[in-house]
C-alpha cells in the first residue's frame, strides 16, 4: 500500500504502525522519524501541492481536519478522485490512542495497533496511579502562542497531561480548548511552573527574554524558583502518541522522584513493544 501523509500527527501514527516503508510523500513539517526524510515534500499541511499528490499516484491519502483550513485539502482530494481518509480529530489522551486503532484499520495492521493501544492505555493507567497519590499537586501555565497569549483550556489534551504528571494547568477552570488572554490574568494566576510550547516554533528558536521582559514577571513564583522551562513543540502541541514522551518530560520536571524519569529518545510506547 502506497500511503501519503499530509500533517505531522498522521507521518507519526504511521511510524508507530511500523509503515514508514509505505510512505511515498509526506508535507512539509513532518519530522520524525528520521527515515522519512528523504522522501518527496508535498507543502505546508495547509497548502499542499496536489499535482504532486496525484502524480505519485496513492493509493490512500490520510488526511486531517486538526487545524482550521485543511478542508482545502479535503475538497480537492476529492475533486481529483484521490482516495484518501480523514484521521479523526482527538481531543483527549483517549481519543490518541483511537486514532492508532482508526489508522491500524485503514492500513491492514489491526493486529499491531490493538497492541499498541493496549500499551498506550497501560502507560496513562500508570501515570494515573501516581498522579492520585500526589497531595500537592503543582500549578502549570501553558503559552502556545505568544502575541496575543494563548494557552490550553479544560478541553485539551495539555490539562489531562498536566493532571497524569501530579500538576494542575491554571485555566483548566475555561471550558475551551484554546484560550485567548492577557499578561495580567497570567500574573493573577501565578503558577508553580511555566512552560513555553509556541505553536510551530522550535525549540531553539524561542527565547525566554520575552517572557522575562513582561511586566513584573519577575515577582511570580515559577520566575523567582527558575521554573521557566522552553519544551519541544512536538512532545506536546501534535496529536499522535510522541504526546508520551512530553507526559513523561513534564512528570519528571513536576516531580522528579516520583515518575519514570525522562530519557532523550527513548519512547516509552516502543520501548513497550520490545
Amino acid at each position: 500500500m502506497k500511503l501519503i501523509s499530509i500533517c505531522p500527527s498522521n507521518t507519526e501514527l504511521i511510524a508507530y504502525l511500523g509503515l514508514t516503508s509505505s510512505l511515498i510523500g509526506v508535507d512539509n513539517y513532518s519530522d520524525w522519524p528520521e527515515d522519512i526524510q528523504s522522501l518527496p515534500r508535498l507543502g505546508p499541511d495547509l497548502n499542499i501541492d496536489m499535482g504532486k499528490v496525484e502524480k505519485l499516484k496513492p493509493d490512500l491519502v490520510l488526511a486531517s481536519l486538526s487545524v482550521p483550513g485543511m478542508e482545502r485539502n479535503i475538497e480537492e482530494l476529492k475533486k481529483r478522485n484521490i482516495p484518501y481518509v480523514i484521521v479523526p480529530n482527538p481531543q483527549t489522551l483517549t481519543d490518541i490512542g483511537e486514532g492508532l486503532k482508526f489508522v491500524g484499520k485503514v492500513t491492514n495492521t489491526e493486529g499491531k495497533a490493538n497492541q499498541l493501544y493496549e500499551n498506550f492505555n497501560n502507560i496513562l493507567e500508570n501515570y494515573r496511579s501516581i498522579s492520585s497519590k500526589i497531595k500537592e499537586k503543582k500549578t502549570v501555565y501553558w503559552e502556545w502562542w505568544a502575541k496575543p497569549i494563548f494557552t490550553p483550556g479544560r478541553y485539551n489534551w495539555l490539562s489531562e497531561i498536566s493532571e497524569l504528571a501530579g500538576g494542575k494547568n491554571i485555566f483548566d477552570d475555561i471550558p475551551k480548548a484554546s484560550v485567548q488572554t492577557e499578561w495580567d490574568e497570567v500574573k493573577k494566576r501565578n503558577p508553580d511552573v511555566m512552560n513555553i510550547i509556541w505553536v510551530g516554533v522550535q525549540k531553539e528558536r524561542i527565547n525566554p527574554n520575552v517572557i522575562l521582559k513582561r511586566p513584573e514577571s519577575n515577582q511570580m513564583k515559577a520566575i523567582k524558583t527558575n521554573r521557566l522551562y522552553i519544551l519541544e513543540e512536538p512532545l506536546f502541541c501534535r496529536p499522535s502518541p510522541r504526546l508520551l514522551l512530553g507526559l513523561q518530560k513534564i512528570s519528571s520536571i513536576l516531580h522528579p522522584n516520583l515518575y519514570p524519569p525522562f530519557i532523550e529518545n527513548q519512547d516509552p510506547l516502543l520501548k513497550e513493544l520490545l
